[in-house]
């Protein structure tokens, strides 16, 4: 009996002896893991999905990301608000004077002075805590455009305008507004004109003022306007499901039918957009000629095919451009794409994704 208590408890320690071995080594691989990735982010930038992206006017490029707003120096990568919020960013901003807002989903707007953090929600005034986009006018004020609708901030007060169907309007009653599709206010600018343009997943519209307007073209609504900016000559240029348009001189001119998820005017006035293609599977990066613009028909050469949608395009000094995906930050250098630390741009998986 002796014997066999004897080999139960050899036999015992021996399976705990391995099991511990076991998990230490685990452990030490999980520790390596953990080591690599932090290293990976210093150098290469967030790895997750980004939104937005800025150059201040210091140089540095600022990221809104899924795991936090990254400042890179040229040098590495820094998390910002890693010690401030666990939320996933969503837009960014620099304002006139230097500081920075960040957009958050869901947690509100962060505005940074460079020093510290000042955290604003619907406690405050803002219309909904879901900011997926941010735009500073011409008299200083800053506008939010969230779920729902948008909110316009001078500093002191927020005022609030709402989207109903396929009107909108300012909204007096101080009440919170819950996450409502299709309503998300994806960009914001103002014209030459003064006038504000305004495109959600739902309708897009333009405020004068005074009043909203739905924006038609033929009857038909822009709606699930992705991208929407002025460029340097005046033309309104919209991006979405229904492809690029171009309005110039009163008058709009489709001048792409495939999806455009993002707009962006270079130093030299070209334009770079983001689009799909006859593949369900694949997205391009385009460029098309600023000679070309104003022209009935824009040819639109693909610089690249990418199998990832391109959310945020941006040309940095020296006219390096960057562009952001789900799976973070890259650098074009003619038609070569790589990560921020020199690393090849590796072909993603073929998913068709649910956007």
């Amino acid at each position: 009996m002796m014997i066999y208590k004897l080999l139960y408890t050899l036999v015992l320690a021996t399976i705990t002896n391995t099991w511990i071995n076991a998990q230490i080594k685990t452990e030490n691989v999980q520790n390596k893991m953990e080591f690599r990735n932090e290293d990976s982010v210093a150098r290469r930038g967030p790895i997750s999905i980004v939104r937005g992206m800025i150059q201040d006017r210091k140089g540095n490029i600022w990221i809104a990301s899924f795991q936090g707003v990254f400042k890179y120096d040229g040098k590495a990568f820094v998390n910002i608000t890693g010690k401030v919020s666990s939320a996933r960013f969503f837009s960014i901003l620099e304002d006139r004077n230097g500081n920075f807002w960040f957009g958050s989903i869901g947690s509100g707007v962060y505005f940074y002075d460079g020093n510290s953090f000042r955290n604003l929600t619907i406690k405050d005034g803002l219309l909904n805590n879901g900011v997926t986009c941010i735009y500073e006018d011409r008299a200083g004020d800053v506008w939010f455009g969230v779920s729902g609708g948008a909110s316009r901030y001078d500093g002191k007060s927020f005022r609030n305008y709402v989207i109903e169907g396929n009107t909108m309007h300012e909204d007096h009653s101080g009440k919170v507004f819950p996450n409502r599709a299709p309503y998300e206010v994806n960009a914001i600018t103002e014209d030459k004109k003064g006038r504000f343009w305004l495109a959600t997943r739902g309708g897009t519209f333009t405020y004068d003022g005074k009043e909203f307007s739905v924006v038609s073209q033929s009857g038909k609504l822009f709606k699930n306007v992705r991208s929407l900016i002025e460029d340097t000559k005046g033309r309104i240029w919209l991006g979405g499901n229904d492809g690029l348009w171009r309005y110039e001189g009163g008058n709009f001119t489709q001048v792409s039918n495939a999806f455009t998820g993002c707009v962006y005017e270079d130093r030299q006035g070209n334009l770079w957009t983001s689009s799909g293609t006859d593949s369900p599977q694949e997205y391009a990066l385009s460029r098309y000629s600023a000679k070309t613009l104003s022209a009935r028909t824009i040819s639109s050469p693909k610089v690249m095919a990418i199998a990832k949608i391109v959310f945020a395009i941006l040309e940095a000094k020296g006219g390096v451009i960057w562009f952001s995906t789900f799976k973070g930050v890259h650098k074009l250098d003619g038609k070569k794409a790589t990560y921020a630390d020199g690393e090849a741009f590796e072909t993603f998986p073929k998913k068709k994704w649910p956007f």
